[in-house]
């Protein structure tokens, strides 16, 4: 049943978003704001300022809605890759994997679909995030209200176009090195076990980060726009001032903290998954 790979999704998401977020606000401040000379100086200028409270701004408010987002993600994923794959069923039955264009697209489609649920809420996570000793926000919805009253409703997907191009074809390479790294660590016939899917959702974590990062910087820079952050007339604006002031390293800011975060966000999103799977579709004996 769809619902039920739905379900494993938005759990599997919850618990891989409380584990990476402390390093995520380290990397939205880096991206976002000029002022930190590197990841060590971030962490104590935020503790310095604000305690370890500071590490967590922001992550009620995705935690309350990633199950929306993931269970979105993996629904649409797994939904659009047997949907591409029915010719191959009865290839499936007998053991044989789908086609990497096929895992590819269907990860593609799945970033696709999410991006409309995700701009809001990234939105509102980096503003809260990006808050250093001033605080614009008083909490998600006080951030909500504020972007509409100042903004319109346009304002709630600012940066929509930037994370459209991250995800999309971000996504396709997400699922694509999880389900060739996880084949790789399994004995051929037999389930995979949890050190492959650890090893295998890390891998993917890692991998799309590392294509996603340059992006992802446009994103942030974008969504602070306005909101104390320089102001950007679009994602091509953004990305020659940032360039032109910054040079060529401004786009890969924060790519060691994405890296360090996404290996075990990642394996625990994955193997929480497919344990849920596992339990709502034991295999057949």
């Amino acid at each position: 049943m769809p619902l039920l790979e739905f379900l494993a999704g938005s759990i599997s998401g919850a618990l891989g978003l409380a584990v990476g977020h402390p390093v995520d606000t380290v990397k939205v401040r880096l991206q976002a704001h000029s002022v930190y000379k590197g990841i060590f100086h971030c962490i104590a200028k935020t503790y310095s300022a604000e305690g370890l409270h500071g590490f967590f701004k922001g992550m009620a408010f995705p935690v309350m809605t990633t199950g929306i987002n993931n269970s979105i993600i993996f629904g649409s994923y797994s939904n659009a890759l047997d949907y591409l794959t029915q010719s191959q069923r009865s290839d499936r039955n007998q053991g044989k994997d789908p086609s990497a264009a096929h895992v590819f697209a269907a990860g593609c489609f799945s970033g696709f679909v999410q991006v409309f649920v995700c701009v809001p809420i990234d939105l509102v996570k980096v503003r809260l995030q990006g808050q250093t000793t001033t605080a614009r926000y008083r909490g998600p919805v006080h951030c909500v209200a504020t972007i509409l009253k100042e903004e319109g409703p346009r304002g709630l997907f600012r940066g929509g176009l930037a994370l459209a191009m991250r995800d999309i074809p971000c996504f396709g390479l997400y699922f694509l090195p999880y389900e060739v790294t996880r084949k790789a660590l399994t004995e051929s016939g037999k389930e995979p076990g949890t050190f492959a899917i650890l090893m295998a959702g890390g891998v993917a974590g890692v991998v799309t980060w590392a294509f996603a990062t340059p992006m992802d910087v446009v994103k942030a820079r974008l969504q602070m726009s306005g909101a104390g952050g320089r102001e950007y007339s679009g994602v091509l604006h953004c990305m020659r001032v940032s360039f032109r002031e910054e040079g060529v390293r401004v786009f890969f800011k924060g790519l060691t903290l994405n890296s360090l975060r996404a290996f075990p966000v990642n394996a625990v999103t994955f193997l929480t998954y497919e344990s849920l799977m596992k339990l709502f579709y034991p295999p057949k004996r």
